[in-house]
């Protein structure tokens, strides 16, 4: 039999990543980095969802068909701000949220 890696090194790894997107999120001025540190929070909740899946009921496939549809829901929350922030370019050539709040329209 195969040794199991406890749920408390996802635990770990998942807290970890969801902390360094917060503060990613939080310190970062860069529209695209943002964007990243809220993709990285996302992926730290679809950790969390497949390793207690997997160690609560392992015969079922809850955990994995909420990874499945939160990457989904990623997938089209990320297109949707990338449109935004190539028209925020497009319109005062700059991506810094300092900046843009500053500029003339």
């Amino acid at each position: 039999m195969l040794s199991q890696i406890p749920l408390s090194y996802f635990l770990i790894v998942s807290t970890l990543m969801f902390f360094i997107g917060v503060y990613g999120f939080l310190t970062r001025k860069n529209l695209i980095t943002i964007l990243m540190s809220v993709e990285l929070i996302l992926n730290s909740v679809n950790i969390n969802f497949v390793a207690f899946n997997r160690y609560l009921y392992p015969e079922q496939l809850q955990g994995h068909f909420f990874a499945l549809f939160v990457i989904a829901v990623a997938a089209a929350e990320a297109a949707v701000a990338i449109a935004i922030i190539i028209s925020v370019y497009r319109k005062f050539m700059n991506i810094d949220v300092e900046r843009v709040d500053t500029m003339k329209h």
